[in-house]
């Protein structure tokens, strides 16, 4: 796994990043019934019949909140009270730069690993399987275009043999696509790492970190500031900061102090690489415009 996978891969191992993952970049109504005390992280690691492993990335489970009578009837329940049944929210990491095609069908794959694995292990209910909610987080380039419905993969096929085609189907959120409405969440983390990914400059990121930091200031969220710290030194830094300069600090906020009081410097020596990539540019092409006269 990549660095870029690793740090997000740290950063969604915390509840309160899939919490504010789910409440504010999945508009669906059933994210509003989870009890999110619940919220327990699965072994991720599993061995099929044939021996392979196969290594998924991060595998959440969440009770679904207990209904009232008059919430079960309203749904056409039987039951008088529906009791809090688990889901479990799996969640891909795919940081690369161009679309899985068969995404859905590795999606189909890790999710019978899932369900056999629950399997031995005896915890089905009833002998009924859990739902399962496939998330893949997303930050290439170019916009995930991969089929979501693991039918447009199969070829078209008569009506009565369609209906042994497996169905399933997943949710993408492509970051670099998300609307920007949805970044301005007054308590939502991810919308603030969203926020960070797409600075384009180190007054960008000293902002964002600050607010990053302000989010999450309880006492209870100081593993997840330290899961991004990890993040923002990594990954958000690197893009403008010379190697030696970047600190190795524990805290969001000294992160945040640490960038406002550079952020002068390393805006103009920011600015200074971005001309000489463009004078270096320019040469390249007009090397280029003359070889195609010659030619």
């Amino acid at each position: 796994m990549s660095t870029h996978d690793n740090a997000y891969k740290n950063v969604f191992s915390h509840p309160k990043a899939v919490q504010d993952l789910l409440r504010g970049f999945v508009h669906e109504d059933w994210v509003q019934q989870l009890d999110y005390t619940t919220l327990e992280k699965v072994s991720g690691s599993y061995v099929s019949d044939d021996l392979r492993d196969r290594e998924d990335d991060i595998i959440w489970r969440i009770r679904m909140r207990a209904q009232t009578p008059s919430e079960a009837q309203a749904q056409g329940e039987d039951k008088t009270e529906t009791a809090g049944e688990w889901l479990y929210v799996y969640l891909l990491l795919e940081f690369q730069s161009s679309n899985d095609t068969y995404m859905a069908v590795r999606i189909l794959t890790y999710i019978g690993l899932l369900y056999q694995d629950l399997i031995k292990s005896g915890q089905t209910s009833a002998r009924k399987l859990p739902a399962v909610f496939p998330l893949v987080l997303y930050n290439g380039e170019r916009p995930w275009s991969a089929a979501r419905e693991m039918e447009e993969l199969i070829e078209p096929v008569p009506p009565s043999l369609g209906a042994y085609r497996p169905r399933l189907r997943y949710c993408v959120m492509d970051e670099g696509r998300v609307p920007e409405a949805s970044l301005h969440q007054a308590d939502n983390a991810i919308a603030s790492l969203v926020q960070l990914e797409r600075s384009t400059s180190p007054q960008d990121i000293a902002n964002m970190v600050g607010q990053l930091a302000h989010k999450l200031r309880a006492p209870q969220n100081r593993e997840l500031r330290r899961a991004l710290t990890v993040w923002v030194r990594r990954l958000v830094l690197r893009r403008f900061v010379p190697e030696g300069e970047i600190i190795e600090l524990e805290d969001l906020p000294e992160v945040h102090h640490m960038i406002s009081e550079r952020v002068e410097g390393w805006t103009q020596q920011w600015l200074k690489q971005g001309m000489q990539q463009g004078m270096q540019q320019g040469k390249l092409e007009a090397e280029a415009d003359m070889l195609r006269r010659l030619l």
